[in-house]
């Protein structure tokens, strides 16, 4: 999501000029690839760029392509193979074969304003883009994309009945599975193939402390465009340090953070009490991940008090409760305890259980 952000503030602040622009996306990786697909970088014609769709070997080919795209106002597919002694990229770090789409922006397109609603509204977001097109398609094009409205189970402006149900049906695999894909759509001697793209809502913190520890956790949080609430006691706190928190709740007041599945929660507020009834009260909420900062015995005594006073925690609230929380890092100081507790936090949301790369067997990333 803050890439989409970076995107759209260059593109807002450079639109006035009247200059021409257009997008470039990874929308198919083979073995491997710095970038996953959903990758993005917004080209003007001037030169100027933002975001990326590698580690920086393919941006300066892509920005030149994407140059004689707006020239021409044509899209097209852009396939890097790096794995080949000279195609560039090699020995930069890739090793795969990866498909950019470079679609210019035109009046007739709408990207913009779809990354604009992702933006603007939280929640799972679809969009579905043409990738490759073989036959002719009425208002169906290479670059052509698709918004898909979750809440009326729409797919907006597909006039093509069999090619709107079939990706409607592969929409409801991708929310399901979580991952992006492409998908191919075949009829009546016309084949189609359909990046859809799963755009989720950027991760929620939500802190319930107010000591000087909170401090790495905003600065860690803001380098990593995350939504942040807090809970505490305002007053105590440096308002200069506030700046990037989205949502401020005294701690007196019953107000407080809306929770979602894509919340991560952290109990810091040092005191047993307060950490003691957070838990008790968040234990319900749909996050997936709660630590409770402290050694394992203060959230054991806690678990015996529930346990007295006859609330149990279920086998799977357990699994969401992280205590002692973050990774096995050797951290003591609190910036060092803060990247222990994101770096949990990722592995958590993504699946994983942390650990060196070096020990991982098969590759760094999912493949299909």
């Amino acid at each position: 999501m803050k890439e989409i952000k970076s995107i759209l503030s260059l593109y807002n602040k450079l639109r006035s000029t009247n200059e021409k622009a257009a997008i470039a996306q990874v929308v198919r990786v083979e073995e491997s690839s710095y970038r996953r697909e959903g990758a993005r970088m917004l080209v003007f014609e001037s030169g100027v760029f933002e975001g990326g769709i590698s580690g920086g070997c393919l941006e300066g080919d892509a920005l030149k392509r994407s140059q004689v795209a707006i020239l021409k106002q044509q899209p097209s597919i852009v396939t890097y193979d790096t794995s080949k002694e000279k195609e560039i990229g090699v020995g930069l770090g890739c090793n795969g074969i990866i498909d950019v789409l470079i679609s210019p922006i035109s009046e007739e397109s709408d990207i913009m304003t779809m990354l604009q609603h992702c933006v603007s509204h939280r929640g799972e977001h679809v969009i579905a883009t043409v990738t490759a097109l073989n036959g002719v398609f009425e208002s169906i094009y290479l670059g052509r994309s698709f918004y898909y409205d979750a809440h009326a189970s729409t797919l907006k402006d597909c006039a093509h009945s069999g090619l709107r149900e079939f990706m409607l049906d592969r929409i409801t695999d991708v929310l399901e599975g979580k991952k992006s894909r492409t998908y191919h759509f075949i009829s009546e001697d016309v084949k189609v193939s359909v990046f859809i793209e799963l755009i989720p809502p950027q991760f929620h913190l939500a802190i319930y402390g107010d000591n000087y520890d909170v401090y790495p956790m905003l600065e860690m949080a803001k380098v990593l465009d995350w939504e942040v609430s807090l809970v505490g006691n305002i007053q105590k706190l440096k308002k200069e340090k506030l700046q990037s928190v989205a949502n401020l709740y005294p701690k007196n007041l019953e107000e407080r953070p809306e929770i979602d599945n894509r919340t991560a929660i952290i109990l810091m507020a040092h005191d047993y009490k307060t950490d003691s009834s957070n838990l008790k009260n968040l234990i319900k909420s749909p996050a997936h991940y709660i630590a409770s900062l402290g050694p394992r015995k203060r959230y054991e005594k806690m678990m015996d008090e529930f346990k007295g006073k006859g609330i149990v925690f279920t086998a799977k609230e357990q699994q969401r409760i992280f205590a002692p929380c973050g990774l096995e890092i050797g951290g003591n100081t609190p910036e060092e305890i803060a990247t222990s507790i994101f770096a949990e936090i990722l592995g958590v949301f993504s699946g994983n259980s942390g650990g060196m790369l070096r020990d991982k067997k098969g590759p760094i990333h999912e493949r299909d």
